[in-house]
């Protein structure tokens, strides 16, 4: 049995898979003011339960923030402090017992998205995070595109708009800042999931994040564009205007496909990648 784990910026959530079943999952909102030790805390008792109650092989993690993939460790957490050069991996090896491996979380969504999810069958894919922040995943032919040092795919802090505000990066106008759940509350006062059932808002909201994914579409020319996170859920109120929004934007000689969907597996597509992360490293072949 394989332990994945999701850790983001506003929860975080594991599972407990049976060779292609998901047998147990639980999933907790993160405490910001905690830090780092709350979140390992919390992931410490409940893997260590959980240890006790599964026969565990290995473990997955997907972690909301650069990873050194190379080297196995956490580089930090843009909205949470106290993760900076973590060894999460040796943590969490202590605590359920078995071998873990981790990578970003939009590189492990890829992973799930493109072997479980609305993903089969596309390469290369491009998955995007969009949550309380913003993350990028590429696949293609049956693995994940990290590039030279782990920073493969940060769409996230592309600055889409040059003269915008100031991301928590220290850059301006990033995709993130523009675009992502944090700020989108932050600059308004309103949730995301409120500001995505208002189609005047949504009209303007598409242009920033069109800008970004048209970036995709021009360097990587993917075969789907997978959209998953929390703003997803919106459904067709955001992905009708963020397809036309897209097909203003490409430049006109571009046959360039745009096929953008939200993502198949909902909420768990970090973890089912967690899954065959752990798969691929060995764990529980």
């Amino acid at each position: 049995m394989i332990l994945g784990i999701d850790i983001g910026g506003t929860k975080f959530s594991m599972a407990v898979f049976d060779g292609g079943r998901m047998v147990r999952r639980e999933s907790r909102a993160t405490l910001a003011s905690g830090g780092r030790e709350w979140m390992v805390a919390r992931i410490g008792e409940m893997a260590g339960a959980w240890r006790r109650e599964f026969p565990l092989e290995g473990c997955g993690i997907g972690f909301g923030g650069p990873v050194d993939f190379a080297a196995q460790r956490v580089v930090l957490s843009t909205h949470v402090g106290g993760w900076r050069d973590f060894d999460l991996c040796g943590f969490v090896q202590e605590a359920a017992g078995v071998p873990a491996v981790m990578d970003n979380d939009a590189n492990v969504g890829a992973m799930g998205e493109a072997e479980f999810g609305a993903g089969r069958g596309y390469s290369p894919l491009f998955y995007l995070t969009l949550s309380t922040g913003i993350g990028g995943g590429i696949w293609e032919d049956g693995r994940v595109w990290r590039g030279a040092d782990s920073y493969g795919g940060e769409i996230g802090h592309m600055t889409v708009r040059p003269d915008g505000p100031e991301c928590l990066c220290g850059a301006r106008g990033c995709l993130e800042r523009m675009c992502c759940g944090l700020w989108l509350e932050r600059d308004t006062g309103k949730s995301a999931r409120e500001l995505m059932q208002d189609a005047g808002f949504v009209k303007g909201y598409v242009v920033n994040l069109g800008l970004g994914l048209k970036a995709a579409l021009m360097l990587l020319n993917p075969g789907r564009i997978v959209i998953g996170g929390g703003i997803a859920k919106a459904g067709e109120r955001l992905f009708v205007p963020l397809r036309e929004e897209l097909g203003r934007q490409m430049t006109s000689w571009s046959a360039a496909r745009i096929d953008v969907v939200p993502a198949a597996l909902g909420d768990d597509s970090v973890l089912w990648g967690a899954l065959a992360l752990a798969r691929e490293s060995g764990a529980g072949t």
